[in-house]
């Protein structure tokens, strides 16, 4: 079963994912904060009693689980996989997840608020996620109402997301306008067009390897097909801008970079310890020389799952077991050696 980060598209070079998500509360129920025991008790029964028709109409298997009883690396490995917030990682009270098996669609419970419908598919098909979102959401309101009011929309914990209660986010990958310093200029730029550019995982992070993710600002006030269209605008303008600054990277300081994409290739290949910023700068670099065609390697090499199997707990997972930082780097660097592929 192919999953979203396993798709190839014609913008792999700058465009790693497409992202929907939909914040929704159930009519008379309090707000995620506000909530009773008896309350939350309420809402979990509803999204579980969900899980059956989500499998029948979806024609594949969904799973449940809550996520407050999971072990801290699986909780944080979640997060690297995109598949989580930080935020519903870190919350304490009963919270929960419903997750497809392919991972297109990730179902939030008690994070913000009741419920955030996401879909993610990979590169730039935003329309194609939007469609699997509304589906999921129409299939959740015909068991479950949802909170809505007629002039205000679908009514939310935080009013900036009141409205559609849509979320639209591109993930992309800008090495030469972060190495050019040009992303602090251009997050002020499209910050007047409503758009707002955050880390690697939302709000409240930082960029890493250079990863950032762009999404609209505000769902009141504007449409659904608005609101795709003005962020579809901004990001064909960004893709524009990152090949620019490569090609000028390259006419500049060709020699330089294709160096550092050498050296970044043989530490990843064979390094003793690598800890998780260092490595991802490096994959960084041999990506940006992939695309630019500076290095050839041999079969095909998915860079952005690369990253995220080396994550601290994703690493730790894969191992199966619990290890510190300087065992973490040695593992990291020895999985590395053997992940990526000869060079031609």
């Amino acid at each position: 079963m192919t999953k979203w980060y396993e798709e190839t598209t014609d913008v792999d070079d700058v465009v790693i994912s497409s992202r929907i998500r939909l914040a929704r509360n159930l009519k008379n129920l309090r707000f995620a904060e506000r909530m009773s025991k008896e309350e939350s008790n309420v809402l979990f029964q509803a999204v579980k009693d969900c899980t059956a028709l989500l499998r029948e109409k979806e024609n594949t298997k969904y799973y449940y689980c809550q996520i407050n009883k999971l072990a801290e690396i699986e909780r944080t490995a979640l997060v690297e996989w995109h598949i989580i917030s930080p935020q519903l990682a870190k919350k304490q009270e009963k919270t929960g997840l419903l997750l497809s098996e392919d991972e297109d669609v990730s179902i939030m419970v008690n994070e913000e608020d009741h419920l955030r419908i996401q879909t993610v598919t990979g590169g730039m098909k935003m329309k194609q996620a939007l469609a699997k979102a509304d589906k999921i959401d129409d299939l959740l309101s015909s068991q479950m109402p949802f909170a809505y009011d007629g002039k205000f929309g679908y009514l939310t914990t935080c009013p900036t997301n009141t409205g559609t209660g849509l979320r639209a986010s591109y993930m992309v990958f800008l090495p030469a306008l972060t190495m050019t310093g040009k992303v602090e200029r251009l997050s002020e730029e499209v910050r007047k067009y409503g758009i707002t550019i955050r880390g690697i995982y939302g709000e409240g992070t930082k960029a890493l390897g250079f990863i950032y993710q762009i999404s609209n600002q505000k769902t009141l006030g504007s449409s659904e097909q608005e609101i795709l269209e003005n962020l579809a605008q901004i990001l064909d303008q960004i893709i524009k801008l990152e090949r620019k600054y490569r090609e000028y990277m390259l006419m500049v300081n060709k020699e330089e970079i294709t160096d550092k994409v050498y050296r970044s290739y043989g530490i990843l290949k064979y390094a003793k310890l690598l800890n998780t910023i260092d490595a991802m700068t490096l994959l960084s670099q041999v990506k940006l020389g992939m695309d630019t065609g500076l290095i050839s390697l041999k079969g095909q090499t998915n860079f952005h799952q690369v990253m995220m199997e080396i994550q601290p707990a994703s690493i730790q997972r894969h191992y199966g077991k619990s290890i510190g930082n300087g065992d973490r780097d040695r593992v990291r660097a020895e999985y590395l050696n053997q992940r990526i592929p000869e060079l031609i």
